[in-house]
Order: C-alpha cells, then structure tokens, then sequence
C-alpha cells in the first residue's frame, strides 16, 4: 500500500517591492552601523559605496567612536592627540590614522627573530647573525627566539659579549637626522648566567618634521670565537605615544 502525501501547488514568486531607498537614514544610524565594521574594510570597501559613506570613512566622527568602543591603548592614545591635534583635511586622513594605528603599539616587526630575517636589513660582519632559542626566557615577548650577533644583551655563560644600540630620528629626505640615541652599555663578562639587559630610551621636546626611525643593534663576542656567540638580542621595541601638554 503507498501512501500520497496531499497539499497544495506552490503558487506564483510574489512580485519584489520597490527599491529601499536607505539614503535617507539619518548619519547617525549609518554611524552605528558602520561602527560594526572591521577597519581596513571600511576603507577598502566601504569607502567606494557612495559619497555619504566616503565622507563617513574620512571623517572623524565614525573613527572616535571606534576608539572609544575599542578601549585598547593605541585606540585610546589617538583618541586622546586627534582631539588635541586634529590630523589634516585631507581626503582619507582620518582612515590612515585608524588603519595603521600609529600610537602606543611596536612599530618594529619580527621582533624576536620569529620569522627569520624579515623586516630586517642584515650588515654582516665576522660570521653574520643567526636566529636561536633564548636561552633563557624573556617575559612578555611574542617568542622565545633571538638573534645572535657573531665575531666572535643576552649573552652565553661561556663567552662576554659587547651590545651596541643606534636610533635616529630622520626627516622625510631620509637624510637629516633630528634626534639620535647611542648606547654602549659594558660587556657582559664570562662566566656568566646568561643574562638579558635592557636598553631603553625615551625621545622627547624633538624637532617638527620626524618621518622615519632608524633603529639598529650590533653585537659582538669578547674572544673572537668562529659561530654566534655574540650579543643576543630580541623583543625590540619603538613606540610613539602623544603627550598632553
């Protein structure tokens, strides 16, 4: 015995209604909406839309909610200099600034050596650097990686080590320096425990017109061994944080 299932025959589409026309909505509720948005796809994306929505991506109102709503502190740091330091009227300015983030976040990649050389220009010299374990851990940094200086501020427990630290504050020509830190700080005796060292330094009251920073280390070993037993350098760091005057 077969069964027949009974019901009706599936009528016509239902025709589609006009157009919504969402153009009238108040720039608040596009705001909102917006809001919901990851960063680089408002500028990628939403920003080609329609002028409403351009004029939304590089104005201010949408970014400072952003970072108000995002409570991290490099949200917070432009937050805080976009209201005292409004970045120029220029198409897109305030969609640069909420992309690249600039404040209070490491400007430097690749830190630890994680992902080789990369982001990284290499000056050799005796037998180059080389990317090894820590050997010891360091707190707080993305991997437990380093690079090894050779010529034989971590340093081996079988051999000292000498640690150098250049930064420059460079102009947009990429050639007059506005401000520099050197540090030489003593070598790392042997024997030792393998200690890591910190090197910091806090650039302030610098000429207008900074455009690069130029950040180098260079290491060596105290007694010239042949490999890396050099200077150990990783979890570098370069933050621009705005000061309230």
């Amino acid at each position: 015995m077969e069964g027949t299932s009974l019901g009706s025959a599936p009528g016509p589409e239902p025709e589609p209604g006009p157009p919504v026309d969402l153009s009238s909505l108040p720039v608040e509720v596009w705001l909102q909406i917006l809001m919901h948005v990851p960063p680089r796809t408002l500028v990628t994306r939403c920003r080609a839309v329609c002028r409403q929505w351009r004029a939304l991506v590089d104005g201010p109102r949408l970014w400072r909610l952003l970072w108000a709503q995002a409570k991290d502190a490099p949200s917070q740091a432009l937050l805080v200099a976009t209201h005292r330091c409004p970045p120029a009227a220029r198409p897109c300015s305030w969609a640069r600034l909420g992309i690249l983030g600039p404040l209070a976040r490491n400007l430097l990649q690749n830190t630890c050596g994680e992902e080789g050389f990369r982001k990284w220009k290499v000056k050799d010299g005796g037998d180059g650097w080389n990317v090894e374990r820590n050997l010891r851990p360091v707190p707080g940094a993305p991997a437990q990686t380093c690079f090894a200086s050779s010529f034989r501020w971590g340093a081996r427990s079988d051999c000292g080590s000498q640690y150098w630290l250049h930064v420059r504050l460079v102009a947009a020509n990429g050639r007059t320096v506005l401000a520099r830190f050197d540090a030489e700080p003593e070598p790392i005796p042997c024997p030792n425990d393998n200690p890591y060292l910190q090197v910091s330094h806090v650039f302030t009251n610098f000429p207008n017109g900074v455009r690069y920073v130029i950040f180098e280390h260079a290491g060596k070993d105290t007694q010239f061994w042949a490999g890396h037993y050099g200077a150990r350098v990783t979890h570098s760091c370069v933050k621009v944080y705005f000061r309230a005057p």
